[in-house]
C-alpha cells in the first residue's frame, strides 16, 4: 500500500519566514528539552569527574566528533532521500562501516593524544574506547532518525538535524561517562 502523502519542504527560496518556523520549530523545541536532559545525564557521571578531572577535557571532543560525523550521515541521507533512490538499508550497512572505520581511526588519534598529554594509560583507553563507541553509533543514529521523518512524511532535513544532534549527544555523553567509570572507577 503506497501512501502519496506529499511532504512539505523547508525551503529557504520558496517559502516564507512564517512556514519556515512552523516547519523547523517543533524539532527546534524538542532538541531544546531533551538538550536539558544531556545536563542532566552528565550530572550523573559527577563521581568520575570528580574523581579524575582530565576526563571532562576530552567531552567536548567525544561529542563533537560523533556529532559532526552523524550530522554528514544525516545530510547525505536527507539529500538522497529527495531525490527518491535512497535505500535504508543500503545506506544503513555503509554508515555502520564508516562509524567503525571513522571510530578506529579518531579512537586511536584521540587516545595518542591523551597519552602524550598526560600519560595516563586508562584515561588514554576510557578516551579512545569513549571516541570510538560514540563515534560507531553516531551515524546509524542519524539515519534510523532521518529514515523516520521520512517515513512520517515530515521533511527530514529540517526536522531529523535537531533530533538527531541531540540523541547524539546524549548518547556520546552516556557511552563515554559509561566507559570512564568502568575503567577509572
Amino acid at each position: 500500500m503506497e501512501n502519496n502523502e506529499k511532504i512539505e519542504y523547508a525551503d529557504d527560496n520558496y517559502e516564507p519566514v512564517k512556514t519556515l518556523f512552523k516547519l523547523r520549530a517543533p524539532a527546534l523545541f524538542l532538541g531544546l528539552v531533551l538538550g536539558f536532559g544531556i545536563s542532566f545525564i552528565t550530572s550523573h557521571f559527577e563521581e568520575v569527574l570528580s574523581s579524575n578531572i582530565e576526563i571532562a577535557f576530552f567531552l567536548p571532543f567525544v561529542v563533537y566528533i560523533a556529532d559532526a560525523i552523524g550530522t554528514q550521515s544525516e545530510a547525505i541521507y536527507s539529500r538522497n532521500l529527495k531525490t527518491g533512490k535512497a535505500r535504508f538499508g543500503k545506506y544503513l550497512r555503509k554508515e555502520l562501516t564508516l562509524g567503525i572505520i571513522f571510530g578506529t581511526v579518531f579512537g586511536l588519534i584521540s587516545g595518542l593524544v591523551s597519552f602524550l598529554w598526560f600519560g595516563n594509560e586508562l584515561l588514554t583507553l576510557s578516551v579512545a574506547l569513549g571516541t570510538f563507541f560514540a563515534i560507531l553509533f553516531a551515524p546509524v543514529i542519524a539515519i534510523i532518525i532521518t529514515h523516520i521523518f521520512q517515513l512520517l512524511h515530515k521533511d527530514p532535513a529540517a526536522g531529523s538535524g535537531p533530533i538527531a544532534t541531540v540523541i547524539q549527544d546524549m548518547s556520546s555523553v552516556i557511552i563515554y561517562g559509561i566507559i570512564c567509570s568502568l575503567i577509572l572507577l
